[in-house]
């Protein structure tokens, strides 16, 4: 008998090390990532015959397991309570034979922002992007729910212009703080605790990184930071626009005072600048008003400088 080669043996070992969903429902098929709280599997669900991707929890072990277990359930059920197209639905929770929890939700296929910005180099295209992905946290911010770690790795477009904000694994409910989670007992090991600092450097607002109080104001600050993010790759050879500079600023404020109330207001603000409306955190002068306009309505100038022009000549030919 031929003995088997080292890929083959890889791969055995790969698919044996695969977590066993007691509902025999679901097959886990590869690792797509891994991530502080768990790994993310490449599934299928045989009831349905669909892949799925499937996020199965680290082991909690510890006197906090039962949080660690419960904390991962409420996750579910806060992304259960998320109905939007921005927002990538779970569809089935349960816990594996050693005590793991695992979601099922969908699966997407697409690449990341930065990805995305990457083959998208015109900016209304990419500003595109980012008002959906505020509008997506806007949603979530009506619901009483804070992302707390928006980035670009946590953004995908889709394969057919899907904008989905991912891995709401530290979302935090406004209403439930510090004491609740308190009242739960100690968070093991790569779980976020009462006093905890949540959120990635470069994204994170000031009073993350301080771990002090935070509302929606912490999510305006990452779609800032997001904003100038897509604007480094937008204007490399040139400056950006005052407006959009405005928004980023408001955004990144270090008060939350000063920044908008909550992502509704972030999109807006970008739908203002696109549509050539006014941006209303930019006080603009006559000259910028004046060419705001003018790029605004563009066609029907040109359309009534062209009959104009038009009359004109034909008065000179009548002569």
């Amino acid at each position: 008998m031929n003995p088997l080669s080292d890929a083959t043996v890889g791969r055995l070992r790969a698919v044996t090390a695969l977590p066993d969903p007691p509902d025999a429902r679901y097959t886990l098929l590869e690792v797509l990532g891994e991530g502080g709280m768990g790994t993310v599997y490449r599934g299928h669900d045989t009831l349905l015959d669909r892949e799925v991707a499937v996020k199965v929890a680290h082991a909690a072990v510890g006197p906090g397991s039962a949080a660690f277990t419960e904390r991962l359930r409420a996750e579910a059920r806060v992304l259960a309570s998320l109905e939007h197209p921005g927002i990538v639905p779970v569809h089935d929770v349960g816990v594996l034979a050693d005590g793991r929890v695992f979601q099922v939700m969908k699966l997407v296929h697409g690449e990341t922002l930065e990805a995305a910005l990457s083959r998208h180099p015109e900016l209304d295209r990419r500003l595109g992007i980012l008002e959906r992905v505020a509008d997506a946290v806007a949603f979530a911010h009506r619901r009483g729910v804070v992302h707390r770690d928006l980035k670009p790795s946590n953004i995908m477009v889709g394969d057919f212009g899907e904008v989905l904000v991912l891995d709401w694994g530290v979302a935090k409910v406004l209403g439930q703080g510090e004491a609740s989670a308190a009242a739960m007992g100690p968070a093991p090991a790569g779980m976020t605790g009462p006093g905890a600092v949540v959120g990635t450097p470069g994204f994170m607002a000031p009073e993350q990184a301080e771990a002090g109080a935070l509302d929606q104001r912490a999510d305006v600050y990452a779609l800032g930071a997001l904003l100038a993010f897509v604007l480094a790759a937008s204007v490399a050879t040139g400056a950006a626009p005052r407006p959009l500079r405005a928004i980023t600023e408001r955004c990144l404020a270090r008060d939350p005072g000063a920044r908008y109330v909550d992502a509704t207001e972030v999109a807006e603000e970008i739908r203002r600048f696109r549509s050539g409306a006014r941006v209303l955190a930019h006080r603009e002068g006559w000259r910028e008003r004046l060419g705001r306009g003018i790029r605004r309505y563009r066609t029907p100038i040109v359309l009534v400088v062209a009959y104009l022009a038009m009359r004109v000549l034909v008065a000179i030919l009548g002569r």
